[in-house]
């Protein structure tokens, strides 16, 4: 593909790559300039250490520390290099298609669309190479088709889960949400790591005893 067949990574055209540049090297560092925009993707999930919300970029860090950390409770071996590299690029496509709140069902009916066509446009500045290694790995992550894959999803519904608890509820406050849709929605967590799963459940249940998170739909 040609970099007049690409698409044009606007953000980053406004940061134009000095003449002479490799054409190699020209790509990269538009795809490392683009996904600066990372850092202005909100997501709902309060922050612990300041009243606001975290960001994209923030969500990936924490993802990215707690497989460092948390590895040794995977119930596979894993490569955590692959791991890391998964829980880094999986979010990315979320600078075009925008944050999807877990418990926004709404939001969530063309998700999948939504985010296939951003990863169809971002990765394709990249050299070709590594635009089908990284869109390998997304799909990989998407799919959870590997010991990896489940690890870097469980991790992805970890973070926000600590943060909720942390927070005394958070996002578990939505409109709706009850303890048992918050354990059917973090219940891939299980499908990596047994442990963690017993210790997310406990989280769960000791919102749900202190009010955190409703038990039951009161209209049911």
């Amino acid at each position: 593909m040609s970099h007049h067949d690409r698409p044009t990574p606007e953000f980053a055209a406004a940061v134009p790559q000095p003449d002479g540049t490799p054409e190699r090297l020209r790509r990269q560092i538009e795809f490392v300039v683009e996904v600066d925009q990372l850092k202005n993707v909100l997501r709902q999930s309060p922050l612990l250490a300041a009243d606001r919300r975290e960001n994209d970029a923030e969500h990936s860090w924490h993802l990215a520390l707690m497989v460092l950390v948390l590895a040794e409770y995977a119930d596979e071996p894993v490569d955590v290099v692959r791991v890391l590299a998964m829980v880094v690029l999986h979010d990315l496509v979320e600078i075009y298609a925008g944050d999807t709140p877990l418990y926004d069902s709404a939001a969530g009916a063309d998700q999948e669309e939504r985010e296939r066509l951003a990863a169809d446009r971002l990765f394709a500045i990249l050299p070709d190479d590594q635009r089908d290694r990284f869109r390998a790995l997304w799909d990989e992550f998407e799919e959870r088709t590997s010991a990896e894959a489940r690890f870097a999803k469980a991790m992805d519904r970890l973070q926000p889960l600590l943060l909720n608890y942390g927070n005394r509820g958070g996002t578990w406050r939505t409109p709706g949400v009850t303890e048992a849709e918050v354990l059917a929605r973090k219940s891939v967590i299980g499908d990596a790591s047994a442990e963690l799963w017993d210790y997310a459940r406990t989280l769960i249940r000791t919102g749900a005893d202190r009010g955190w998170v409703p038990r039951a739909d009161p209209g049911a």
